[in-house]
């Protein structure tokens, strides 16, 4: 793995930070972000450049290069297809310094056409994606000169797959999944000044995990899924579930004794939901957090390290998707940031423009896929809605473990 400590330390910070703006159901995915505001960042210059440098926790001039250690791990881990895109009209004439760290064969052109350019980039976005995600989350205004993407899936299935279930869910029953298999430390209590956190680790065949993280009733969000960064990031100590006091000494957890027939080791039953979330990020809604207030204050020229030409951000969002189910893990997003050319009059404008759709899924507790090996974490959610248990009991398959 070539991505360096710090590269990670400060890709995983940004999914703490993202996550104190959800409110409810959502995923979302800082490792598709951060390679990209690296990329700005380094071709960027004054506040801009000091907000981007300040946003991603390494200084701008370090920036390039982190962001492409990031990519290279990204591209190294086995569950995770990963890929970088640029597009930029012909007008625009990169800086040799800036393209010349990007990765061969990412550089694309905006014809102008925005039927035909909406409809490459698509393509792109759902062949990135094995078609999780079938649209770019791109404007594509008439002055769109370059948009600079990124796009993630990762897949995963159990080492110990669930068995469907019904589990209550406020008023609606909800498609559940339970599994038992031996040994207690794939479950974990972490204790935080806001209060506990139950961490469950399901571990994937590929390397890839899902931690599980339940906080207490008040728990925000961003404290829960904060607790599980910093678990992670071991910059918090969870204590293992071989080593926790019988009774319930964390959220939804209860440690007993059993009288059984024969001899047994200590076990683990895990109870959960499965789920699917989806949502469009708006980066700009919150351009402090991902250090985009200056760059996105639509004046040109922050970004001469990138084009001559006068760039301007004009839009920052990304899609994502995941599903928990009883046999594994997929989660996909693409991101993008789209500058606009400013300043020069007498350039030809396209004469068409797209619309865009958004779709946000509500969904009780926060959930972190991480790279078991480095901690990086790859993708992060919120699940407050998850599947309805089939009115037609008949028609849901409660073993689907296959044994």
């Amino acid at each position: 793995m070539r991505a360096t400590n710090e590269a990670i330390r400060v890709a995983n910070a940004l999914t703490a930070r993202w996550a104190s703006h959800v409110c409810g159901g959502t995923v979302f995915s800082a490792a598709g972000v951060w390679p990209l505001l690296a990329l700005l960042a380094s071709g960027a210059k004054g506040v801009a450049r000091e907000e981007l440098g300040d946003a991603l926790g390494v200084p701008a001039d370090r920036a390039g290069a982190a962001a492409r250690e990031l990519l290279a791990a990204l591209r190294e881990i086995d569950g995770l297809e990963s890929a970088l895109g640029l597009w930029t009209a012909r007008t625009v004439e990169l800086r040799e310094e800036w393209a010349s760290g990007l990765p061969v064969g990412v550089h694309g052109v905006l014809t102008g056409d925005a039927g035909a350019d909406r409809r490459a980039l698509d393509a792109w976005a759902a062949r990135r994606t094995g078609g999780a995600i079938e649209r770019m989350p791109a404007a594509l205004r008439p002055d769109t000169s370059l948009v600079l993407a990124s796009g993630l899936v990762l897949r995963t299935d159990w080492e110990v797959p669930f068995k469907g279930d019904l589990m209550p869910w406020g008023d609606h029953d909800r498609a559940g999944l339970t599994r038992t298999h031996p040994g207690l430390d794939d479950v974990a209590l972490a204790r935080t000044p806001d209060g506990p956190v139950t961490l469950a680790t399901v571990r994937g065949t590929n390397g890839l995990d899902v931690l599980l993280l339940l906080g207490d009733a008040q728990s925000t969000p961003a404290q829960v899924i904060g607790a599980g960064v910093d678990v992670v990031g071991g910059a918090l100590t969870a204590v293992p579930g071989s080593r926790l006091p019988h009774g319930r000494p964390g959220p939804g957890l209860r440690l007993e004794r059993l009288r059984t027939r024969h001899p047994e080791p200590p076990a683990l039953t895990l109870s959960t939901a499965e789920f699917t979330l989806a949502a469009d990020h708006d980066l700009l809604e919150y351009a402090a957090s991902f250090g985009l207030a200056a760059a996105a204050d639509g004046a040109p020229g922050h970004f001469p390290g990138i084009s001559a030409a006068p760039l301007a951000l004009a839009s920052g969002r990304q899609s994502a998707t995941a599903t928990f189910s009883a046999e594994g893990f997929r989660a996909a997003a693409v991101t993008l940031m789209e500058a606009v050319w400013l300043g020069w009059e007498d350039r030809p404008e396209p004469q068409h423009e797209t619309t865009r759709a958004y779709a946000v899924f509500d969904r009780p507790f926060g959930v972190l896929a991480v790279h078991r090996e480095t901690g990086l974490v790859l993708a992060a959610g919120w699940v407050t809605d998850p599947k309805r248990f089939p009115e037609d009991g008949d028609a849901y398959v409660l073993d689907t473990s296959g044994g």
